[in-house]
């Protein structure tokens, strides 16, 4: 359990900090560049994970079908972005998160689905 809190928490790191780096490589592509950075983020993720499972115990390897839900998951966080009524509830709640971090909350939990 605690290798899977780790793993999590190295998860959010690494693609809240190597997505944004990793995005200014690619060309601007206006309104879609969350939908991008969402499958950034599930790639990033991924990756972490698939080290994670090499490094920590009790850590499963991630298959093709998780790389697949993460980008999935994290692509509906994205399309949320866009429906107002949905991103002022989420503000209400936690005044401090920002929108574009939606994605990367969709990939770890697309991740997090198939575990």
């Amino acid at each position: 359990m605690l290798a899977r809190i780790i793993l999590l928490l190295l998860q959010l790191a690494v693609g809240g900090f190597g997505a944004p780096y990793l995005g200014r490589y690619m060309p601007s592509l206006g309104a879609i560049d969350i939908f991008v950075d969402a499958v950034l983020f599930a790639l990033l993720v991924t990756i972490v994970g698939f080290v994670g499972s090499l490094v920590l115990q009790g850590v499963a390897t991630p298959t093709a079908r998780t790389l697949t839900s993460a980008v999935v998951v994290a692509l509906i966080f994205a399309a949320l972005t866009f429906v107002p009524p949905i991103t002022n509830l989420v503000s209400g709640f936690v005044p401090g998160l920002r929108p574009d971090i939606y994605p990367l909350i969709g990939a770890v939990l697309g991740y997090l689905i198939k575990r």
